[in-house]
């Protein structure tokens, strides 16, 4: 087997996985969720808890960058 024709195989085993890929996110099973999805970002945090428990468990807490004692300055000021 010569390299054009490995290129080949490989270019038509990747044209397959795509199209898989394009089958699978234009199906009528994933509408539903997809959907769902595409109201994430206007939904409250109640919804978002309920639907997602994972992604929540591993957000940040509610409190701010200023609160997370990421910002506060220690050590000597300017004077």
């Amino acid at each position: 087997m010569d390299i054009g024709t490995f290129r080949g195989i490989v270019t038509a085993i990747l044209l397959i996985a795509f199209l898989g890929l394009i089958a699978w996110a234009w199906s009528r099973r994933r509408k539903a969720d997809f959907d769902e999805a595409a109201q994430l970002p206007f939904a409250d945090d109640e919804l978002v808890a309920r639907s997602f428990p994972q992604c929540i468990a591993q957000s940040p807490s509610k409190a701010g960058p200023h609160d997370s004692g990421l910002l506060k300055h220690e050590g000597g000021g300017s004077k």
